[in-house]
């Protein structure tokens, strides 16, 4: 599933969902589930969740995850610079891991600014 490149992977994206929707509907459709109720509106907002979401898929190295909570968190309102502190904390938390990720997060950043 994880691609190289933000583009590749927001080239792949949709075909790559659809596919877990067919081989996994169960799966899908309760995941789908937990996350419209974990990423709506509530105490935190969506721009909140979506950088917490971010920084979490950084530390745990999730390029997929990176790319669509970056994603996330600009269509949300999060600015660049808010992204990039954001994942300073995960740096913080999680060391040289997360660091090493950090290029996916600029790509990723540059791609959306790019559409």
């Amino acid at each position: 599933m994880t691609s190289t490149s933000a583009k590749d992977f927001f080239d792949e994206w949709q075909s790559n969902l659809q596919s877990l929707r067919d081989d996994a509907p169960d799966m899908a459709r309760a995941f789908g589930g937990l996350h419209i109720a974990a990423m709506k509106e509530g105490t935190l907002t969506v721009r909140e969740k979506e950088l917490i979401a971010l920084a979490i898929g950084l530390a745990k190295g999730c390029t997929d995850c990176i790319f669509l909570h970056a994603e996330g968190a600009l269509k949300a309102g999060a600015s660049r610079e808010q992204v990039i502190e954001a994942t300073g904390v995960a740096v913080l938390m999680e060391g040289g891991p997360a660091f090493v990720h950090l290029p996916v997060v600029f790509d990723a950043l540059d791609h959306l600014k790019a559409e």
